[in-house]
């Protein structure tokens, strides 16, 4: 009955944007923000990416909208007035480089900028010193999440690199992210739209997903509340690690 109406032809197609909106919704509630990223690799396996990005969209700016309701009171605005500007730059790059870039060029850039700044990390611990933090360099992490985000919705780890190294307690840290990435969304809108991603099909599968979408993001909200932040930041940059190291090899398999 549901390939009749929407974009899922066969069961392999539900199950996998089952499983991408489920690890989606736990980051958009606190819970590992690297889980993001797998969202169009997961879906990339049955459909392809340009549709996967295509539906889910919408399934992101409804969780955005619950995620914003479980951290309203948490978000550095000092951060955000810096990250903000630069971030809808890139996703304006991005509409004006989307016929000429490529998924594998994608995810090679974001999988070593989340491997990198992960083993930076860990080795920074190792020695005893965190990597150095340099504030104006939140314009170039947030363009580069932005036009990251606009062309595989993979705007996580160049945020991350900006924002993890300043130790911000979990809550205020998921609040900033929520809000950041509630904005980036909002602004890919215009520019999918016109680009004629949002077919009917494509909106009728939004709904089927919609459940897994809230029950998801508010488990994650649950448990970053539950969270300390020697659990926390160890979590997020494994999480990085593991992604960048899928992202690199999926770019690599993609030349």
């Amino acid at each position: 009955m549901l390939a009749d109406w929407t974009i899922y032809q066969t069961p392999q197609m539900l199950m996998v944007t089952i499983l991408a909106v489920g690890l989606i919704g736990l980051s958009k509630g606190g819970l590992g923000g690297a889980f993001a990223l797998a969202g169009v690799p997961i879906m990339s396996l049955a459909m392809p990416p340009l549709l996967a990005a295509a539906v889910l969209l919408p399934i992101l700016l409804i969780m955005d909208a619950i995620s914003l309701a479980n951290w309203w009171r948490y978000r550095d605005w000092s951060l955000l007035r810096t990250l903000l500007p630069a971030a809808l730059l890139g996703v304006g790059a991005g509409w004006s480089l989307a016929a000429v870039t490529s998924d594998t060029a994608v995810r090679l850039i974001v999988g070593i900028v989340a491997l990198s700044f992960a083993l930076r990390a860990l080795l920074g611990g190792l020695l005893g010193r965190s990597p150095r933090h340099r504030p104006w360099m939140g314009w170039l992490w947030g363009a580069l999440s932005g036009f990251t985000s606009f062309v595989a919705h993979a705007g996580g780890p160049p945020f991350q690199v900006h924002v993890l190294p300043k130790k911000l307690d979990p809550k205020l840290y998921t609040g900033t992210s929520v809000t950041f990435f509630a904005v980036v969304n909002a602004a890919k809108v215009l520019p999918y739209a016109s680009l004629g991603m949002f077919e009917p099909a494509v909106l009728y599968s939004v709904l089927v997903v919609i459940p897994v979408a809230a029950l998801c993001v508010s488990a994650g909200a649950w448990i970053v509340r539950r969270l300390s932040p020697q659990v926390f930041y160890p979590l997020s940059y494994t999480m990085i690690a593991l992604f960048g190291v899928k992202l690199i090899w999926d770019g690599l398999a993609g030349l």
